[in-house]
């Protein structure tokens, strides 16, 4: 059934190659199949059956027992001596009052701290995912890009080798054309390993073989921050699954500190037996057993001393969560705010300013109204003006995911 799975998974993307990307189907599909979810949910199921265990009395202990008389075979002597009998005992531990629910309680804070374990390792690879998608997101836009600014130096070049035939420009406006055109080629040779690495790792985090095929991602766009930075610092601290496991983990130290206080006082256990005698009448037995907590000043008050440390540890380690995931996420919140702002100005200003000057200058070259070197600076700003707003809309995506990671919360809608 896995291995049908695994080709009907490959073979949809297969299928949808000559469709966009949807972030939405890679994350269903990272959440179904990708192996470090699996195993953080299998180790949450694990942990959801140690309560019931913790809570559970100890098993009873049946005990078949005689006593001979002439030969120490069971049954010598039944019936003629009042020291023979057969029978048995059946001897139930049971804890201190209040033992058993604290042992599950424990167990079960234990539980919870797995399952916001769970949710951090799914946020964790959801959020890999999203990154790598908005990487190779940008590697298409990039790529555009480059392809635009090679056209435009193909044909500055044609123009430059029409004046410089006809004696107006000189052979190094030549040679500097054919110069920015393979830089560029080079640039595009980088941009596809950076194509290749992200459909790899797409691919490995969605459990697929690293050659499958990928579909083109939608065309990237950003939009202003949905919540304020004081929204997202209150939304960490009830929904981080950090912060979340950080809590349980305090509260199950808080109870463990209480079992070990609760260890003062001795458990205890109950016996029961019945004896056959034969032709005398039965024997019964009964016994209670209390164990004495002889050795409490070295065993129970250094394990009281060693919970009350965890305690104070785990509440630290609370604390200092919350400092550094307050610290993340006002980083990460000023990135991206930041990097929107410069988005917006390059859409709104520089670049369409920028494309103007281009289109200008070259239009002005051809009818010889500048230089050469005057066309090929504003064609090489605009390619740096055009690559740095791609480059600031990455920043605004990947700042924005990791502050998913960090809140728990959804910031982008359906639309990614």
């Amino acid at each position: 059934m896995r291995l049908w799975a695994f080709f009907v998974a490959a073979a949809c993307l297969r299928q949808a190659a000559a469709q966009d990307l949807h972030l939405d189907e890679l994350i269903q599909q990272a959440l179904e199949r990708n192996p470090e979810i699996l195993v953080a949910q299998k180790k949450y199921e694990a942990a959801r059956q140690r309560p019931s265990q913790a809570g559970s009395l100890p098993d009873p202990t049946f005990s078949p027992a005689w006593n001979s008389n002439g030969n120490p075979l069971p049954g010598a002597g039944l019936g003629r001596d009042t020291t023979s009998s057969i029978g048995f005992a059946i001897t139930q531990e049971i804890p201190y009052p209040g033992k058993q629910r604290l042992r599950a309680n424990v167990a079960r804070k234990e539980a919870d701290a797995q399952f916001a374990e769970y949710e951090g390792v799914k946020l964790n690879v959801l959020s890999r995912v999203k990154q790598a998608y908005f990487r190779l997101q940008h590697y298409y836009a990039a790529r555009e890009v480059l392809d635009k600014s090679r056209s435009v130096l193909k044909s500055l070049l044609a123009v430059t080798e029409i004046r410089y035939s006809a004696g107006k420009a000189a052979q190094q406006d030549v040679f500097k054309a054919q110069l920015q055109i393979s830089l560029v080629d080079t640039k595009l040779i980088q941009l596809d390993r950076e194509r290749h690495l992200r459909e790899a790792e797409l691919n490995s985090l969605l459990n697929l073989p690293s050659n499958t095929p990928l579909p083109k991602p939608g065309e990237p766009h950003v939009g202003p921050l949905p919540e304020t930075l004081v929204d997202l610092q209150t939304a960490a601290r009830d929904r981080s699954p950090v912060r979340v496991r950080d809590q349980k983990m305090a509260e199950r130290a808080q109870m463990a500190l209480t079992l070990a206080r609760k260890d003062y006082y001795p458990d205890y256990a109950i016996s029961g037996g019945y004896y056959n005698m034969a032709g005398l009448p039965a024997f019964y037995s009964f016994r209670a057993d209390i164990k004495i907590p002889l050795y409490f000043r070295s065993k129970q008050r250094a394990e009281v001393t060693e919970q009350s440390i965890a305690v104070s540890q785990a509440k630290h380690a609370y604390d200092a969560t919350g400092l550094a995931l307050d610290l993340r996420i006002a980083d990460d919140y000023s990135q991206a705010d930041t990097a929107y702002q410069l988005t917006e100005s390059y859409r709104v200003t520089i670049l369409p300013q920028a494309q103007l000057t281009v289109e200008s200058s070259l239009a002005a070259y051809e009818s010889g109204g500048v230089d050469f070197m005057s066309v090929l600076t504003n064609q090489t700003a605009a390619l740096e003006y055009e690559m740095d707003s791609h480059e600031q809309m990455l920043a605004y995506h990947l700042a924005i995911v990791r502050l998913e990671e960090a809140t728990g919360m959804d910031l982008m809608g359906g639309g990614h």
